[in-house]
């Protein structure tokens, strides 16, 4: 009869775990990670991104580069709304070894001849799961736009390229988080 309860008990509880886990109420975090851009400057995300709020450009795949470049054109429009705004391409690849690692960093590197482009440029060289869960990110097959402050708040977040439905929910969140109380947050 104990084996049962007990039995019982550890079901239920993995039950409450698996529910926990995928509760639609639970705001997504950006977890803290190391990582460097490719200037070199290592980071602690999210407290070492410069701006008040921070849009990050997750992409997983080198394909994706095409839809994170429909964001990048557009983002004068946005440090416009807000000054305080900064914004990175993050792409995610799992945890390689330093050769690696330098290897493909060159290699980017050496694709992007703008200093500043290299400079917003963050490679997060991770274990993704934890990442991908804790950003609520459901899949690699496309791109996530988040919104970030610098405790590691998702503000905003969007998938996929560029549009304009996307770019007035960026604007009003902009301007709601430019507005709202506790928007300076101390460094």
């Amino acid at each position: 009869m104990l084996k049962l309860a007990l039995l019982v008990l550890l079901l239920g509880v993995s039950d409450l775990v698996a529910q926990f886990e995928k509760e639609p109420g639970r705001q997504p975090r950006f977890p803290e990670l190391k990582a460097s851009n490719l200037e070199g400057k290592q980071f602690l995300l999210p407290r070492d991104l410069e701006g008040d709020r921070n849009l990050v450009l997750v992409a997983f795949k080198r394909e994706q580069q095409k839809e994170i470049d429909t964001w990048l054109k557009e983002m004068k429009r946005f440090e416009e709304i807000d000054p305080k705004l900064e914004y990175y391409e993050l792409p995610t690849i799992s945890r390689l070894n330093a050769f690696s690692r330098w290897f493909i960093d060159s290699g980017m590197r050496h694709g992007i001849p703008d200093k500043s482009a290299r400079a917003r440029t963050i490679t997060l060289y991770i274990e993704k799961d934890p990442f991908e869960k804790s950003l609520q990110i459901p899949t690699e097959d496309k791109i996530y736009p988040m919104l970030v402050n610098r405790k590691g708040d998702v503000l905003w977040r969007s998938e996929g390229p560029f549009d304009e439905s996307k770019a007035e929910s960026l604007r009003q969140a902009l301007l709601r988080q430019r507005s709202g109380p506790g928007s300076a947050e101390p460094r």
